[in-house]
């Protein structure tokens, strides 16, 4: 009887230590691999050939020139292509007088482009022993020399900081509504009350008071109706009109001897 004999093949396992070493021989050829990657990087971003070379400006640069501009920014501008921070670059060109928006795009490989946003001056902020300032049609305070704005006609605004859109648009409604008298807002107050008090270029004033937009705005639509009549009647011409009666308004005229009170009731 033949027997066959069979045998089964060993398996040779490697020791855990020589399995170890090359783990930890790979993570080692991993990390210096890496490393040597990430030097070589930083040495191709520090070549000179991607330091700015250009800057482009875009947009409106009517209150500043070019070169202005570039001078203001110049030394506040750290790094190249790859290593200069966006955000403190927008930051350098939004503190150039007259720039209120700037956006900051780098061009492959050295090149700088900004598009600028200057503030459009509408008003003149009066502040506190003098420290006057200007508001732009987006009603922010800001910085500038008044004395650059060629515009006459500009209002003042009076009240606290953070009012400034508020006394804008009450401005923009009013200037509106009395047009049909011919005369035009040159100074507006919004006092810490809450009391509006407007100014007009032949340096008569309206005592408006306390009130919502709307709810002012409708006691100065009576008023423009009526103060022809009143006037033609007086045949003098007013100088302060007090709006904060319910029904109707209290006039003070320009004085001739001395100037009587006459009240209007609707």
């Amino acid at each position: 009887m033949n027997a066959s004999l069979r045998s089964s093949p060993n398996r040779i396992e490697s020791p855990l230590d020589v399995r170890v070493m090359n783990l930890t021989t790979a993570a080692v050829v991993a990390v210096i691999g890496g490393v040597l990657v990430l030097a070589l990087a930083a040495w191709f971003a520090r070549q000179p050939f991607f330091v700015f070379r250009a800057i482009r400006l875009e947009g409106e640069v009517s209150r500043n020139s070019v070169a202005t501009v570039r001078a203001n920014v110049a030394s506040r501008l750290a790094g190249n292509f790859f290593t200069l921070n966006l955000q403190d670059a927008r930051n350098a060109f939004e503190a150039v007088p007259w720039v209120r928006q700037a956006v900051v795009s780098r061009v492959w490989p050295n090149r700088l482009v900004v598009r600028l946003e200057e503030h459009k001056p509408v008003a003149i902020w009066r502040g506190d022993e003098g420290n006057d300032r200007l508001v732009n049609s987006h009603g922010e305070v800001f910085e500038a020399n008044v004395g650059d704005v060629d515009d006459e006609r500009l209002p003042e605004f009076v009240g606290d900081e953070s009012e400034a859109p508020a006394l804008l648009s009450m401005y923009q409604r009013l200037e509106a509504t009395l047009r049909p008298l011919d005369q035009y807002p040159v100074r507006l107050v919004l006092s810490s009350r809450g009391s509006w008090l407007v100014e007009l270029d032949d340096a008569s004033q309206i005592d408006l008071g306390r009130g919502t937009e709307d709810e002012l705005i409708a006691r100065c639509e009576r008023f423009v109706r009526t103060i022809s009549a009143v006037g033609v009647r007086q045949q003098r011409h007013w100088r302060h009109a007090d709006l904060r009666h319910a029904d109707g308004y209290a006039l003070r005229f320009k004085p001739v001897d001395a100037g009587p009170v006459a009240q209007n009731n609707n």
